[in-house]
């Protein structure tokens, strides 16, 4: 009986085996901290760490197992061939530069909700502490400062951002290559469907909905340092694949 490993390539193979390490780890040791290790805090948050940047991407929601599953089905079905086409190295750089480049993009979004909140990047007390008082913060509208402290102790977790990146080179490569997506009858040519999701995460991210935990902006962090690289890099997409 064949592998199923035996085809696929070797940077998704060794991205999809450290994934699923990371995540049967976070169950097997519930009374250890990983999610909190290796997940990314917020740049003055007091639980920011100089290696999240890159750990985030490996770590995912341990009360959701469809969060990695979907990762993961992304990877191997579209990371494949997009690491065939760029090759082994470039699809290194790739992975980690839009995984980073995810964050980044997050992370700025972040500094600007809480500059809007308080008029600093920074609480009293946080990793580089603020000009901000007690008093100041007394101030301040109790829902919104909530905001400021969830951005403070929540973290983001997971290879989405990463991933998007992998849908944007793979539409931006085989933009006429067909998927069948769920609920549509027909399929759909990737040069539309890829925007179309794009637009639809700047949508969910902009209009943040109550209860929504997803990092829209990560998505399309990820989605814009892929479209990038791929035109610093002088890709050409194989139009009549």
């Amino acid at each position: 009986m064949q592998s199923p490993f035996a085809n696929m390539p070797p940077v998704v193979k060794n991205l999809l085996i450290i994934n699923v390490i990371f995540y049967i780890a976070v169950r097997a040791l519930p009374s250890l901290p990983l999610v909190a290790w290796f997940s990314a805090f917020y740049l003055d948050s007091q639980h920011f760490k100089a290696w999240q940047p890159l750990t985030y991407l490996f770590m995912h929601d341990p009360a959701n197992i469809l969060h990695i599953v979907f990762n993961m089905f992304a990877l191997v079905m579209f990371g494949s061939i997009v690491e065939q086409s760029l090759g082994f190295k470039r699809f290194v750089e790739f992975y980690f530069i839009t995984g980073i480049g995810a964050l980044a993009l997050y992370m700025a979004v972040q500094a600007f909700e809480v500059h809007g909140i308080l008029g600093a990047f920074t609480l009293p007390g946080g990793k580089f502490g603020s000009s901000l008082t007690d008093a100041d913060l007394a101030n301040i509208n109790p829902v919104a400062l909530k905001k400021v402290f969830d951005i403070y102790r929540t973290p983001i977790l997971g290879a989405s951002g990463a991933i998007f990146g992998i849908l944007v080179a793979f539409a931006y490569l085989f933009p006429n290559i067909e998927l069948m997506i769920m609920f549509i009858p027909v399929p759909v040519k990737a040069k539309y469907i890829v925007p179309i999701y794009i637009v639809l995460e700047l949508f969910l991210g902009v209009k943040q909905y109550a209860g929504d935990s997803v990092a829209h902006f990560a998505h399309l962090g990820g989605a814009l340092f892929g479209f990038i690289l791929l035109k610093i890099w002088g890709y050409k997409s194989y139009g009549n694949f």
